[in-house]
C-alpha cells in the first residue's frame, strides 16, 4: 500500500517566493558551484502546458528550484515542452534528466503521469516527483493540492467584491483537476451568498487545443463573462488566464489569479489594479522540499498533500483594495477556520 502523508509543514510560504518574470524559452541550466559531475547534480524540472514565464503554475516550480539553487549550491536543470509532445517524448525527457544524473526529476503537471510510472521503475536510484498527479512508485512522490480549498475562499471574496450579483469562472481544460477549482470556487461564493449567480466556462476539451496556453481564448471567454453582467472573474487557466486579467482590466472589473501572486508579476503589472486576489498553491514549496528530502538523505515518497492547514494553498491578500471592501477580510478569515478546523468540507466536484 502507498504511504499517504499530509505534510505538518511547508518548506517555502505559499506568499513567500519572488517569481522570476522570465521569457518563455527552451532549455536552461545553471552550473552552481558543484563543479558538474554526475554524483553533483541536483534538482531539474519538466514544464508542464505553458513552459516558463506563464506567470503562474510554472513559474511557481521555477521559483522552488530557484530556491534550492541558491540554498545548496548545486546545477539544475528545467526543461520545456514542445508542442504536441508524446508520452513517448515525455518519457525521454525525463530518462535524460535521470541518466545525467539530476536527483529529483520533477515532472511538473498531471500529464507526466504515464511517462514517469514508466521511467521510475528504470532509475530506481532516482527520486522522481509530479505535481497534481498520483503516480505509483517506490521512488516517486505524487505532490497534490487541496486546490478546493484555496477556491473556497477565492469564492468567498468574488462574493463580497461582486455588485452585479453575477460573479464568473473560466477554466482551460474541462478535466477533473480544474472541477475542483471550479467545485470549490462555486461553493464558496454561495456560502456567501446565495443570491450571487456563477457564469462558469471552459475554454477546451483537451490540453492539446490550447486550454492552458492560448491568452486570446482566455480573452474573449472573460469578455463574454462581463457581458452577461460578471464583474469579478476567477480563472484557473495557467497562461491563458493572462488572456483573463486582461480583458477585466479593460473593463475595469475584478480577476483573481491563481497558483501564484498574480498581483505581484512583473508581466501583469499593467493590470494589477484589477486583480483582486489569487488563489495560492505552493508548488515551489512543493519542489522545494521534495528537493531538501533528496538532498537531507531521506527523500519523500508516496503521496505529499498540500492543504491549507500547512499552508500548501492559500487567498493572497497583496492588493491593498481587498481591505476596502466591507466585510471582505472577515469572511475570508471565517472561512478558513472553518475549512482548517472541519466544519467547512470543502466540494472537488
Amino acid at each position: 500500500m502507498r504511504r499517504i502523508s499530509k505534510l505538518t509543514r511547508v518548506a517555502v510560504g505559499v506568499a513567500s517566493l519572488a517569481l522570476a518574470a522570465t521569457a518563455c524559452g527552451g532549455t536552461s541550466s545553471d552550473n552552481g558551484d558543484s563543479g558538474g559531475s554526475k554524483d553533483d547534480l541536483g534538482v531539474a524540472i519538466a514544464y508542464d502546458i505553458g513552459g516558463k514565464g506563464d506567470q503562474s503554475f510554472n513559474d511557481a516550480a521555477f521559483a522552488g528550484l530557484t530556491k534550492a539553487k541558491d540554498e545548496f549550491g548545486f546545477k539544475t536543470a528545467d526543461v520545456e515542452p514542445t508542442e504536441g509532445e508524446t508520452d513517448a517524448d515525455k518519457e525521454q525527457r525525463l530518462a535524460s534528466l535521470a541518466r545525467q544524473g539530476y536527483n529529483p526529476v520533477i515532472g511538473v503537471g498531471f500529464a507526466y503521469g504515464p511517462a514517469m510510472e514508466a521511467v521510475a521503475a528504470k532509475y530506481p536510484d532516482t527520486t522522481f516527483g509530479i505535481v497534481d498527479s498520483v503516480v505509483e512508485g517506490e521512488n516517486v512522490a505524487s505532490l497534490v493540492f487541496a486546490e478546493e480549498q484555496a477556491s473556497y475562499l477565492a469564492g468567498v471574496a468574488a462574493a463580497k467584491a461582486t455588485k452585479s450579483d453575477t460573479v464568473g469562472f473560466v477554466g482551460g481544460v474541462d478535466i477533473p483537476l480544474i472541477h475542483k477549482f471550479q467545485a470549490g470556487y462555486e461553493q464558496g461564493v454561495k456560502d456567501t451568498d446565495a443570491k450571487v449567480k456563477v457564469v462558469s466556462q471552459y475554454l477546451t476539451q483537451t490540453a492539446e487545443e490550447g486550454g492552458f496556453s492560448s491568452p486570446d481564448k482566455g480573452k474573449a471567454a472573460a469578455e463574454g463573462q462581463i457581458e452577461k453582467g460578471a464583474d469579478v472573474i476567477y480563472q484557473a487557466a495557467g497562461l491563458s488566464g493572462q488572456g483573463v486579467i486582461e480583458a477585466a482590466a479593460k473593463a475595469k472589473v475584478w480577476a483573481i489569479g491563481v497558483d501564484s501572486d498574480q498581483y505581484n508579476q512583473e508581466a501583469l503589472a499593467g493590470y494589477k489594479d484589477f486583480i483582486l486576489t489569487s488563489a495560492l498553491k505552493d508548488v515551489g514549496g512543493a519542489v522545494y522540499t521534495l528537493t531538501k528530502s533528496v538532498q537531507d538523505g531521506e527523500p519523500l515518497t508516496g503521496t505529499q498533500v498540500f492543504d491549507l492547514k500547512v499552508n500548501g494553498v492559500g487567498l493572497s491578500d497583496s492588493n491593498p483594495k481587498m481591505a476596502e471592501i466591507p466585510g471582505l477580510k472577515e469572511a475570508v478569515d471565517e472561512a478558513k477556520k472553518g475549512i482548517t478546523d472541519g466544519t467547512i468540507k470543502v466540494n472537488t466536484e
